[in-house]
């Protein structure tokens, strides 16, 4: 694999580290025991539909609430 960047970095008093010229929004990061940090990145998109199984069990939650069929508060 080829470097295209080779830069030194400091985390900030926030914990945050800046990437320079980056080109994503979105990165996951995974961090490994021997100090590594891989980042990769992602793009967030919006799903196309939601599936009917999905709305079928929405519909059927508004129901039970609207019924008084609810659980206990949760603390």
């Amino acid at each position: 694999m080829e470097v295209v960047k080779d830069y030194d970095v400091h985390i900030d008093s926030k914990k945050h580290v800046t990437l320079r010229g980056a080109k994503y929004q979105y990165y996951n990061v995974r961090e490994y025991e021997n100090g590594c940090i891989m980042l990769e990145p992602r793009e967030l998109v919006t799903p196309e539909t939601i599936s009917e199984r999905t709305l079928e069990d929405m519909d059927q939650a508004i129901r039970n609430f609207k019924m008084g069929k609810v659980s206990a508060p949760i603390e």
